[in-house]
């Protein structure tokens, strides 16, 4: 998808694709996290499954409805929160070599406005590691309300999904 194709796809924001690019969009609040979770192919194939099947998701807490079981291009995912529905479409995926991964943005309904991506890497000396980099900014009243609170939550989940997937590949 392009930088143009966000309504089409029932996306919010415009900047579609862009977790793949070196700078992320400014007016946005960034979130980077690059972390080894092990060593090894075994590792790294666990990982993969964990980030692409949503257990992931699940393993930091969130309940998870998907229209395909695995993450793939246009898969439409609502991880849930309590009440709070998080309404996602994926946008990208990367499937090659060392590096797997996708990435998804905000649909209608969601708190926030952006986009988050998931990968795991392979280094060339075994280190197996899991990559997240988000860009977003409040989408509600009540996200916006939030304020640093809200910042702190993204915080707080994305260091969830870093457990969840060194946890799924035995680490």
């Amino acid at each position: 998808m392009g930088g143009n194709d966000a309504s089409a796809a029932g996306l919010t924001y415009a900047e579609v694709g862009a977790t793949r690019d070196d700078r992320m969009p400014a007016g946005y609040a960034h979130v980077e996290r690059d972390v080894s979770i092990g060593s090894g192919q075994a590792v790294f194939e666990k990982a993969v499954d964990a980030v692409f099947s949503w257990q992931m998701h699940r393993g930091a807490g969130l309940r998870v409805s998907a229209g395909t079981p695995r993450a793939a291009d246009g898969a439409v995912v609502t991880p849930r929160a309590g009440f709070l529905k998080i309404p996602c479409r994926v946008v990208y995926t990367i499937e090659t070599g060392n590096r797997r991964g996708f990435a998804y943005g905000t649909m209608p309904g969601h708190p926030e406005r952006g986009e988050e991506a998931f990968m795991v890497e392979l280094t060339a000396t075994g280190d197996v590691r899991v990559q997240i980099r988000a860009f977003s900014r409040p989408a509600t009243l009540l996200a916006r309300a939030g304020g640093p609170f809200t910042r702190m939550v993204q915080e707080f989940v994305t260091d969830r999904y870093v457990k969840a997937v060194r946890a799924a590949s035995g680490r």
